[in-house]
């Protein structure tokens, strides 16, 4: 079992085996392995009582798991959340991609597990306890960065374990030659544009159109990660992605400011800057997220912007599939500076 807090070992120990012992689905068996896990994206089967879920537990779980997903025209949950019983958690529900089971037990302490393809696979199942309604809540929200984390994680590693197995090799090696870095772009994407400095590939669906484009740009200090200087970066190579008419280009939506921050992604520093896009001379717009980063061997910003156009349905999915995408890009100094650690920080060896 992974833990995601301090928590006492015994107590992580008590979890499991307080609600393996009320459900078949913790029985690890060989054959339960080559199950599917059944769901789609983000959507998560709350294992609970009534009185939890009417209660103090259950208010503060909506209020984390439902809070609309930021900077999207349109207001969308985090997570599309399905309540069922204990007694209703059997069958085909076991194999849920992603369940949460609270326990209220005056005989147990507060505590959070997780585990992992437990009757399926890819399937992630965190555990949470606690005495009485009060302290279950309030522990709920202390806990809430661990929880969402944990669940984002595993969305996140399915679009990973995806793209390692299935991934575009031509786009792969066209974002190689552009740029020097490597990416496993996973399978559907398509290159529509590229040109010095640029890469513009789109997955095309019947209802909704993600895509991303890549683009480079000296670095001229730390002025280049400014919101104006990338909002600037970004609307120059926005207009090389045509829109449905003659003279019509995408650009930066001006009368909403992007958000922006700083996050590191695999001991990489990158600008997260996220905001809504349009289209010049035309009636068309969506959602964007952009990460940009210094690639200190040749002194350049490079940028990985994603933007999802779906008109009539839901956007977060298609979102949140493209934020995925930064955590499979790969610079070659950065593989090179984790070997020359490694090598000279070796690992202790076992007596």
């Amino acid at each position: 079992m992974k833990k995601i807090t301090n928590t006492a070992a015994a107590i992580a120990v008590a979890v499991i085996a307080a609600f393996a012992s009320g459900c078949d689905a913790f029985h690890k068996l060989s054959n339960e392995r080559a199950n599917t896990a059944q769901g789609t994206p983000y959507e998560l089967i709350v294992v609970c009582n009534t009185a939890v879920w009417d209660g103090a537990a259950g208010d503060t779980l909506r209020a984390i798991l439902r809070q609309p997903v930021p900077a999207i025209n349109q207001t969308e949950p985090l997570f599309d959340v399905m309540r069922v019983t204990p007694d209703g958690f059997k069958n085909v529900i076991t194999r849920h991609r992603n369940i949460l089971k609270v326990l209220e037990d005056p005989a147990v302490e507060p505590a959070i597990g997780v585990q992992y393809d437990v009757a399926a696979h890819p399937q992630t199942v965190i555990l949470i306890q606690g005495p009485d309604e009060r302290s279950l809540a309030d522990y709920i929200s202390e806990n809430r960065d661990n929880l969402l984390y944990v669940l984002e994680k595993s969305e996140r590693d399915r679009t990973l374990e995806f793209a390692a197995k299935h991934s575009e090799k031509a786009l792969n090696e066209a974002i190689r030659n552009e740029f020097g870095i490597t990416m496993k772009v996973p399978k559907g994407y398509t290159l529509r544009n590229r040109r010095d400095d640029f890469i513009w590939a789109s997955y095309e669906l019947p209802m909704a159109s993600q895509g991303f484009f890549i683009y480079s740009y000296p670095y001229d200090g730390p002025k280049s990660l400014s919101p104006e200087a990338l909002t600037a970066a970004r609307n120059k190579f926005a207009a090389l992605i045509p829109g449905p008419s003659d003279g019509s280009y995408m650009t930066t939506f001006s009368e909403y400011a992007p958000d922006h921050r700083a996050i590191r992604i695999g001991g990489r520093l990158w600008i997260e800057m996220r905001g809504l896009w349009d289209v010049a001379n035309d009636f068309m717009g969506g959602p964007f997220v952009s990460y940009s980063t210094v690639d200190t061997a040749t002194n350049r910003v490079v940028t990985l912007d994603c933007y999802v156009y779906s008109p009539k349905n839901g956007k977060r999915n298609y979102l949140r599939a493209l934020e995925h995408l930064v955590y499979l890009i790969d610079f070659p100094q950065d593989g090179a500076k984790a070997a020359a650690e490694k090598t000279a920080s070796p690992e202790p060896q076992a007596n």
